[in-house]
């Protein structure tokens, strides 16, 4: 999988912890750096965890699926992707904030919500042998770039934006499975 495939990854996967923080930005517009940094923080820590965690599974059952390892991947991938379409028609901007997006638990709860996408795009880098270190460095990365991004633009605008970002991460990451399957069944690169 080259690195640009990796990256397109890491951006879909950080769609959901952009919304996320755009939301907490708008919910707490007097939000400090600090904080702002702790969220971004753990939103990479659970976004770079989950796949590593994934892709640990896929490697234990690698010997069960490599016949069908390109199907897994666009499965569920598509079935993520299909997930945020849904999620972004049906985001409801009537949405009130109902949580405190200042306390730890709050935080870590969102992170590990956000991130679980992440756990079973791991387990198709598992079965498709990705080597995972670079690929979870460019995973939190890119999210804790998203993440602060999106707090500072939920300080600034209203989350009117969040639905139209879940469909095109959703939009992504459909393509990316589409493109694992062709270059598998067809060896296009």
């Amino acid at each position: 999988m080259s690195f640009i495939t990796i990256v397109i990854i890491a951006i879909g996967l950080s769609i959901d912890s952009f919304a996320a923080s755009v939301t907490i930005g708008a919910c707490s517009p007097n939000i400090t750096k600090t904080h702002m940094f702790k969220v971004a923080a753990c939103m990479a820590f659970f976004q770079g965890l989950m796949p590593l965690l994934g892709w640990k599974i896929g490697i234990e059952c690698m010997h069960i699926v490599e016949d069908y390892d390109h199907w897994i991947a666009f499965i569920l991938l598509f079935i993520i992707g299909v997930k945020m379409i849904y999620e972004g028609i049906t985001y409801s901007e009537q949405k009130e904030c109902c949580f405190c997006p200042s306390k730890t638990l709050v935080v870590i709860g969102i992170s590990i919500a956000t991130s679980i996408d992440a756990l079973a795009v791991g387990i198709g880098f598992g079965v498709l042998l990705i080597k995972i270190i670079p690929a979870i460095s460019i995973i939190s990365a890119t999210t804790f770039a998203f993440a602060t991004l999106g707090i500072y633009f939920g300080k600034k605008i209203e989350n009117i934006l969040q639905g139209r970002l879940l469909l095109f991460g959703g939009i992504v990451l459909i393509g990316i499975g589409v493109q694992i399957l062709f270059t598998h069944i067809y060896g296009i690169n």
